[in-house]
């Protein structure tokens, strides 16, 4: 890794942090280089504006899970039957993050509260660029799963899917305040996976009903 790709991961590690702590508006590009230990001028070199700084931290994450995504569903479309179920459809959706999560320690904790953010705060431009260059995955998803319950109407599906991903951005967010209580109240040491496994049957039963 030569100087310049060392000195824009450092920034992208500071600024993924920063974000997910305290936000995109509360988060500045001083703030960033401090924690990073750059100059300023380092980010605009490397990104030329706070905007695409925004987009590349989520590139950082998306780029990698719609990849896993892409080559789960087709798998599940070269296999589709009338067996095909929620349950599987929501394994397909979340067992990228268990792939980011080998990559790098604390990616789906990190990457849940970017999402959280992105959804309570305003960020036109991040929705639009993350739309643009990813939504086609999530578009294939929802099909497939309209196939498997072709008795849902779009916006009964639609809304399904909002509450499905507001459910896992807010459990997964938290998942390591939720292991410790599930190991202090229940004597219970929980992998990240194990919470994906309780979870999963909730929001099946969720997008079911």
């Amino acid at each position: 890794m030569n100087k310049n790709d060392t000195t824009k991961s450092k920034i992208l590690d500071a600024a993924e942090q920063l974000f997910a702590e305290r936000g995109f508006a509360e988060t500045s590009l001083r703030t960033i280089t401090a924690r990073a230990k750059v100059n300023l001028a380092s980010v605009n070199y490397h990104f030329g504006s706070k905007k695409s700084l925004i987009q590349d931290v989520f590139d950082r994450f998306l780029s990698e899970y719609s990849s896993v995504l892409n080559a789960q569903l087709n798998s599940l479309e070269s296999n589709q039957s009338d067996s095909l179920t929620t349950e599987t459809l929501l394994r397909a959706l979340v067992s990228p993050l268990l792939a980011l999560e080998k990559q790098r320690e604390q990616s789906i904790s990190i990457f849940m509260r970017l999402l959280g953010r992105a959804y309570a705060e305003t960020q036109g431009h991040l929705r639009r660029h993350v739309t643009d260059k990813y939504g086609y995955v999530l578009v294939r998803f929802t099909l497939l799963f309209q196939n498997a319950y072709p008795n849902l109407s779009n916006d009964q599906i639609f809304w399904r899917l909002h509450y499905t991903l507001g459910s896992l951005i807010f459990t997964l967010a938290g998942s390591d305040a939720l292991r410790e209580i599930a190991e202090a109240d229940f004597d219970r040491k929980m992998a990240i996976e194990e919470v994906i496994d309780e979870m999963i049957p909730f929001l099946a039963a969720g997008m079911k009903a």
